[in-house]
């Protein structure tokens, strides 16, 4: 290994060992700096995603608006779609898996540490290729779903789409990697004594998700490779005039779709199966039937994607069937809201702001999912199909499911990632601006679609009497845009001012709190032994003969952070995984810009995996022992 290190040469042969500042940051294999690189990045879109959608309210706030042109709109349309589903919602959600899980099941890293660095370059390198068609004439005006034949080079000119399906290969590649390392890293490094049956739910959430991943992404693969033959190559996989079915597009899309949607929706409601047992002071209701409710909507989610194209003419039969199974997928669904309510219910309710924002989740996740079930029903799902409707829908679910969910896992970590408490003030200021603005933005378009306003559309007539309400709509965007602002103030705020927050400043129940915030390179000093699924408050309580909890003899806010002497040896950091991903990434653009970028991009990849390969996991000087911590 010395000798294939020392063939390599140059200064990306010298290991960057403990680096600081930037050079720190860009080597970082730590599974912590990883997940704030994933969150940070994924607000920056989240704030370009929130751009594109306030443009189009602009422009819909007045009937015979000219404020952008329909190419314009078109492009924001598809862009919006595309960056909230993929760079924002999945990454936020990749964010929390980084922090959290290896914390939460006791163990010092991911397995595979330098996979889980090459995942979020990959995600970031083909977020900028994905994005890198408004510098090259034009974003794609497509629809973030794409539909064929409106893809087809005859009525979508230019690189736009090309960007766009290769920048989705590019974070399909980053996604299959962690979500590979995910599923490793629950299975095989959970603290000893902590059974399956005894993981946090988000640690559950989060394993579902990874298998969803696994299972779906390769489908959206498929998808797009064929789309990108038939643009780049000549082939006519969905060319209506060589005899092709543009329903397969429909198929393969949704097919893929909907399990994205439970891939979107599982993290925020392990999030909230995290926060609401804490500011309830009561366990979480029904442990093990909210787990298994969690897995039978990620099976039965590979079985609804139709409900998408009851209006296509598939027949009374499959829209039968695809309709009975999308009513039955609301039971589970159904039963996490009830173990909710139940958790809640006698608890000792502290209204924190994590606390908020997972109760806003509660509420306007029933607001979706009643919508949704409307929507299983085949006559009047054809009726409000394509209308403003199925966005009202849409909206309240991956919005005011989602993000509040999102938001309450941020403001429920926060001390653990910064060892800083965010203004509590603040924080419920921009829940309200936040809660009121999302139901004054969406609410209304049930009417609109109900009314028969169609989505996707650009501008309307002034005698259609939708004006009204799409005034209303677009004053709730400035709401949210106030609120986030307010958030953005409460982060500079808590940065400059923040009070310490201690180990464990909301007396939870899981692990992450037992350790220093932050925590420390290595996690833990000792590997905890586990002997209740509320492992933490196991140690710091025991139950009292009416049920109550009793602090045990070091006192609940007494629980000492082992901080002694240690020699541990963590993985260390390396260049190789940025170098592999960018080397991938210029493959792909390179099919659209110039052949010399793919191969200048194949070399790169090969010399990163050539080095990757024939890098030790460790410093030279590290105990032998210490090897097994990880070193992929």
């Amino acid at each position: 290994m010395v000798a294939a290190n020392e063939l390599i040469g140059g200064v990306l042969a010298k290991r960057p060992v403990a680096p600081t500042g930037v050079v720190g940051w860009i080597t970082t294999i730590d599974h912590k700096r990883i997940g704030i690189l994933y969150g940070v990045t994924a607000f920056i879109f989240f704030i370009l995603g929130g751009i594109e959608a306030f443009l189009m309210r602009i422009q819909l706030a007045s009937a015979d608006s000219s404020l952008v042109s329909p190419e314009v709109y078109n492009q924001m349309f598809t862009m919006h779609g595309t960056t909230m589903i993929f760079l924002v919602v999945m990454p936020m959600g990749a964010a929390f898996f980084n922090f959290v899980i290896p914390l939460m099941i006791g163990a010092r890293d991911v397995a595979f540490p330098r996979l889980n660095a090459f995942s979020y370059w990959t995600f970031l390198f083909g977020a900028i290729l994905l994005n890198i068609s408004f510098l090259t004439g034009g974003a794609p005006n497509v629809g973030w779903f794409g539909y064929s034949p409106l893809t087809d080079n005859i009525y979508s000119g230019g690189s736009g789409v090309d960007y766009w399906i290769l920048g989705l290969q590019v974070l399909g590649v980053s996604s299959l990697a962690a979500a590979f390392n995910f599923i490793v890293t629950i299975v095989n490094m959970r603290a000893p004594g902590m059974s399956m049956m005894k993981l946090p739910v988000f640690a559950w959430m989060t394993l579902i998700v990874s298998f969803l991943l696994v299972l779906a992404f390769p489908v959206l693969t498929v998808a797009i490779t064929l789309l990108l033959f038939d643009r780049l190559f000549g082939t006519t996989f969905f060319d209506v005039s060589a005899g092709a079915n543009p329903l397969i597009w429909q198929h393969f899309f949704w097919a893929f779709g909907h399990p994205e949607v439970y891939i979107l929706i599982l993290p925020a409601m392990g999030i909230v199966s995290e926060v609401l047992p804490v500011f309830s002071k009561k366990p979480l209701f029904g442990y093990t039937v909210v787990v298994f409710s969690g897995v039978l909507i990620g099976f039965m989610g590979w079985g609804v994607w139709s409900h998408h194209m009851f209006t296509v003419g598939l027949g009374p039969i499959a829209n039968s069937a695809f309709a009975l199974i999308t009513m039955f997928i609301a039971v589970p669904t159904g039963i996490k809201i009830f173990n909710w309510i139940a958790t809640m219910w006698g608890g000792s309710i502290k209204f924190s702001t994590p606390m908020l924002f997972a109760i806003g989740f509660i509420t306007m996740f029933i607001i979706g999912g009643l919508s949704g079930v409307m929507h299983a029903v085949a006559p009047s799902d054809t009726q409000q199909s394509d209308t403003y409707f199925i966005v009202a829908h849409l909206h309240y679910v991956l919005f005011g499911g989602s993000i509040f969910g999102l938001f309450a896992g941020i403001y429920y970590w926060w001390p653990k990632i910064t060892g800083k408490m965010m203004s509590e003030l603040l924080g419920k200021v921009q829940f309200w601006l936040f809660f009121i603005g999302m139901n004054i933005t969406f609410f209304p378009m049930h009417f609109l679609g109900m009314d028969g306003m169609p989505r996707r559309i650009v501008t309307y007539a002034g005698e259609s009497g939708w004006e009204f309400w799409n005034a209303f709509s677009t004053a709730g965007v400035f709401l949210i845009g106030l609120s986030i602002v307010v958030f953005i103030h409460n982060v500079i705020y808590t940065a400059r001012n923040g009070k310490k927050a201690g180990n464990d400043p909301w007396d939870a129940r899981t692990l992450e709190w037992s350790i220093s915030s932050p925590p420390p390179e290595y996690n833990f000093v000792e590997i905890p032994t586990v002997k209740d699924k509320d492992a933490f408050w196991d140690e710091k309580y025991s139950q009292g003969p009416d049920g109550r909890p009793i602090p045990k003899v070091q006192g609940a806010a007494e629980v000492a952070v082992k901080e002694k002497e240690h020699n541990i040896h963590m993985p260390t950091p390396s260049y190789y995984p940025v170098l592999l991903s960018v080397g991938i990434t210029l493959i792909a653009g390179g099919l659209v810009s110039h052949l010399s970028v793919s191969i200048i991009g194949g070399i790169l990849a090969l010399f990163a995996v050539y080095s990757w390969a024939f890098e030790p996991a460790t410093a030279p000087d590290a105990p032998a022992s210490s090897e097994k911590e990880g070193a992929y």
